[in-house]
């Protein structure tokens, strides 16, 4: 499964650029909060930064890779962060905490799938954006199969 993993790759190419999140974690789009939803360049830097699932660290890149982990196991993941980041059921209510769990498992997963594995991307509140591809990687000749 493709996910997105930290990355120091392509960090200081933008004004802002952060990396204190571990290199290869599993990253996810974390909570943003009022100052940066009104500014994602200014602020805290949380509305243009990844969280790290372990490190609970944050990184303004992330690396798409292509990972042996099955939805079960980014389940497991992503329950552990939602937890460890004081958004569990006890705090939201089973329900509620079991909405959020789905919903940030199907983003984690949405947010990768759009590129190939080794490319690098950045994060502006709630968009994820292609910040390089892969050494070597073109697009492919166009053919009157893709029609």
């Amino acid at each position: 499964m493709k996910l997105l993993t930290a990355t120091r790759e392509r960090q200081g190419e933008q004004d802002g650029d952060f990396c204190f999140a571990v290199e290869g974690e599993l990253v996810l789009l974390g909570f943003v909060c009022a100052t940066d939803e009104a500014d994602p360049d200014g602020g805290c830097g949380c509305g243009r930064a990844f969280s790290g699932m372990s490190s609970m660290r944050a990184t303004t890149t992330a690396l798409v890779r292509e990972l042996d982990i099955t939805y079960d196991d980014l389940r497991v993941a992503v329950d552990g962060y939602l937890v460890a980041a004081g958004m569990g059921p006890d705090l939201l209510g089973t329900a509620e905490f079991a909405e959020l769990l789905e919903e940030t498992i199907e983003d984690t997963v949405h947010f990768a799938r759009f590129w190939p594995a080794g490319a690098v991307v950045g994060r502006k509140l709630d968009h994820v954006q292609l910040r390089g591809l892969p050494e070597g990687y073109g697009p492919r000749p166009f053919s009157v199969r893709d029609l």
